[in-house]
């Protein structure tokens, strides 16, 4: 028999070998080139690849936009700025409010005993006034509001101790008094229009004048809380012919020619006027002490 020949007597088919498997992570022998598409060789190869044409206009154009936009914000804030100083003088009301304590405490007590003191004279550097801290003469607004609104708090107690307190009432209190203020100041701008006065005074400056009448009216309505309407009459009182003597002593530097100020003897029908018309302002002061007062006290 031929070795050769297979089982039915026909030729031996030559049998076929399987090779071994490749172990994993080592390539077929017959792959010509490795595949680094899952290894961390292709993937180092793949961040170090440029980035797409729209990542290069992405940042200057950011960075266009923010500093576009910090230009128009600074104009922006540069118009506001120089509207709202044309309508309302910033710059000024900053100085109104140069104030420390011992101004305030000094100041007070010239409003309540301003008859021993002498030198009313405001004092000027480089004319242009001291701050108020520096001079106890120069007005103020810090005093003037924190009354106003102290004096309102002080007749919402009034109004509570009597049972008479609601929100309503309150406001129509703090309306009726800033109401009072406006119309006051206004009527003095316009007699000292009237009268052709050449002053240095400002609205600002009449505003801090007729402000400084809060503190008598807060001072009176608690004597009046504490000890009854024989204290408010009595203490309300001082109060106001103090706060005439001030205005006296304060407006006469202002309003008054410079010879009167110096205490020469007034002569002129025009410093006649002004004379009354200081003392006018001066006895308006009681009055509307009085006025939005004498119902806080029963």
């Amino acid at each position: 028999m031929n070795p050769d020949s297979g089982p039915g007597g026909g030729p031996r088919q030559p049998s076929k070998r399987r090779l071994p498997a490749a172990p994993s992570g080592m390539a077929s022998p017959h792959q010509l080139f490795d595949d680094t598409s899952s290894s961390g060789l292709g993937r180092s190869y793949a961040a170090q690849q440029p980035p797409a044409a729209g990542s290069f206009l992405a940042e200057p154009v950011s960075s266009f936009a923010m500093a576009y936009g910090t230009t128009l914000a600074s104009q922006g804030k540069e118009i506001v700025d120089r509207n709202i100083d044309r309508f309302i003088p910033v710059t000024k009301l900053k100085y109104y409010f140069a104030v420390d304590t011992v101004y305030v405490g000094k100041k007070l007590r010239l409003l309540l005993f301003p008859f021993m003191h002498q030198d009313w004279q405001v004092r000027y550097q480089q004319d242009t006034p001291v701050a108020p801290r520096f001079d106890i003469n120069a007005p103020d607004l810090y005093i003037p509001v924190m009354a106003f609104i102290t004096y309102i708090l002080v007749a919402g107690l009034a109004l509570g101790t009597q049972n008479r307190f609601s929100p309503d009432i309150l406001g129509l209190q703090a309306s009726s008094a800033l109401a009072w203020l406006i119309m006051e100041v206004l009527a003095i701008l316009l007699s000292l229009y009237l009268v052709t006065v050449n002053t240095d005074l400002t609205t600002i400056d009449l505003v801090a004048f007729s402000g400084y009448k809060y503190v008598g009216m807060i001072v009176g309505t608690v004597s009046g809380l504490l000890f009854g309407k024989t204290g408010y009459y009595l203490v309300l009182s001082w109060c106001c012919l103090s706060i005439f003597v001030f205005m006296i002593r304060t407006l006469r530097l202002k309003i008054l020619s410079e010879a009167a100020a110096e205490g020469v003897l007034v002569r002129g029908a025009k410093n006649q006027l002004r004379m009354y018309l200081t003392m006018a302002i001066a006895a308006l002061q009681p009055l509307f002490m009085y006025w939005l007062t004498f119902h806080l006290v029963r």
